[in-house]
């Protein structure tokens, strides 16, 4: 079956032949009574450098995300976006390295027509196969969780995603959702999982129940091995596909197996001498803008300029960490902030959509009290709290907090309730359990889009 990272290698194989094929149309447009093999050999280098800036933008512009296959019009917009970004870097880019054999406006204009058409032309027929051509993962299910239920539904209305679970085993005892009966077969655990596997030509199956528990069902499985079939359990399943860690359906031992501090020891060490590093070159390049931004505050209302609170480190140890006060003074520690709060300054609201108000925090990560990527830190006050109502809550506390994280760049927005701290638990865990230099590079993309979208606090 065809995986969701080689379908996007895919697309992105088939966007480097575009790029070089509306380039080479974009040159015969231009110069068709001219030699052809010396244009390509003048412009092939220059808009090579240009297609990695736009491979860039399309990435933080989620064109590569198979979600965004859903809705050609939503495609079409995300894509205009990137484009208008895009350009306006490549005249950047020409306008500091320019070459003096090519005319890249003239070029460049032609280049985004042609390339528009090909690239739109590329991504509706990737759709197409995706609902309608390429094979499917199709899915039994050995168990139930409500979980289960939000996959069952994701599947069947994002078919492009290419997972269909064809039926789930109940065990003794188990109920469920009877919306989820209209939208695959159930049966129970005396029917045979050998015959239900080959009859639905399933790739995967999904283990909702511990099978160690069961010796009849590790027998069962046992026979489905000739089938070729995969196995894997419902919370690493539900973990690959929303990106989350479920906290209702792991124990104490997912941690052991998961979270050896022991093996990130060289990537911590990486790690914190890229914050160091980065840290000092930002402080020192943002630090001519501090006496604008500080007048900004001022002008905006009356109060200070910085805004200090304790909030909790690694291994639950408190730091006093720093931003620019974006807020009115009035009850300012205490309460906290909801979506679209009133208290918001408009110099503040703007800083908040930037990022600008973080700054500071540049400070806290060359203390080594952040860094720039992980969980945001939580007030002390509001912890012993949350650890009663939220399970591994200060699970979050074994690595460091940061300006950004893996939660802040989901899309959602996530209010102090506790199913909301739960999600974002979830968020965290995965951060903390995958974690890498990777990982870290897509988050901060991740953040320079939201940043430039405007969808800050």
């Amino acid at each position: 079956m065809i995986k969701s990272k080689l379908k996007q290698i895919i697309l992105l194989l088939g966007d480097i032949a575009i790029f070089y094929l509306a380039l080479y149309l974009a040159l015969y447009l231009h110069y068709w009574d001219k030699s052809h093999s010396e244009l390509w050999e003048q412009n092939s280098a220059a808009f090579t450098w240009v297609f990695l800036v736009w491979l860039l933008v399309f990435y933080i512009g989620n064109l590569y995300d198979l979600k965004n296959f859903v809705h050609k019009g939503r495609l079409v917009e995300k894509y205009l976006q990137s484009l208008a970004i895009a350009l306006v870097l490549s005249i950047i880019f020409f306008y500091l390295f320019p070459y003096n054999n090519i005319s890249p406006k003239t070029n460049l204009v032609i280049f985004a027509g042609v390339f528009s058409g090909l690239f739109l032309a590329w991504r509706f027929f990737f759709s197409y196969l995706l609902k309608n051509r390429l094979p499917k993962n199709n899915l039994g299910v050995i168990g139930y969780h409500p979980h289960l239920a939000e996959l069952i539904k994701e599947f069947k209305s994002n078919p492009h995603l290419g997972y269909d679970i064809k039926f789930v085993i109940l065990n003794e005892g188990e109920t469920i959702d009877p919306s989820i009966r209209e939208l695959v077969d159930i049966f129970d655990e005396n029917d045979g999982l050998e015959e239900l596997s080959s009859k639905y030509k399933i790739t995967n199956i999904i283990l909702a129940k511990d099978v160690n528990s069961s010796p009849e069902l590790k027998r069962r499985l046992f026979n489905c091995l000739p089938l070729g079939i995969s196995y894997t359990t419902l919370s690493n399943f539900y973990e690959k596909i929303t990106d989350r860690v479920p906290l209702e359906i792991i124990g104490q031992s997912w941690f052991l197996e998961n979270l050896d501090l022991a093996d990130k020891k060289i990537f911590e060490f990486i790690k914190r001498s890229f914050d160091l590093i980065l840290a000092i070159i930002f402080l020192l390049v943002t630090l001519p803008f501090w006496p604008f931004i500080l007048l900004a505050i001022k002008l905006s209302s009356a109060g200070p300029v910085f805004f200090s609170q304790y909030r909790m480190g690694q291994n639950n140890i408190p730091f006093k960490m720093y931003k620019f006060r974006t807020m009115r003074t009035a009850n300012n520690n205490y309460a906290l902030t909801v979506q679209n709060d009133k208290r918001i300054t408009g110099v503040g609201k703007i800083m908040r959509q930037t990022r600008l108000d973080e700054i500071p925090q540049l400070i806290n990560i060359i203390k080594g009290q952040m860094s720039f990527i992980g969980p945001r830190p939580e007030r002390p006050e509001f912890i012993a709290e949350l650890k009663e109502n939220v399970p591994f809550f200060d699970i979050r506390t074994l690595v460091k907090p940061g300006i950004s994280g893996w939660d802040q760049i989901s899309g959602e927005y996530h209010s102090a309730s506790v199913a909301d701290t739960m999600k974002k638990l979830q968020y965290d865990l995965f951060y903390i359990k995958n974690r890498s230099l990777y990982l870290d590079i897509t988050i901060i993309l991740k953040t320079i889009k939201t940043i430039i979208a405007h969808q800050g606090r």
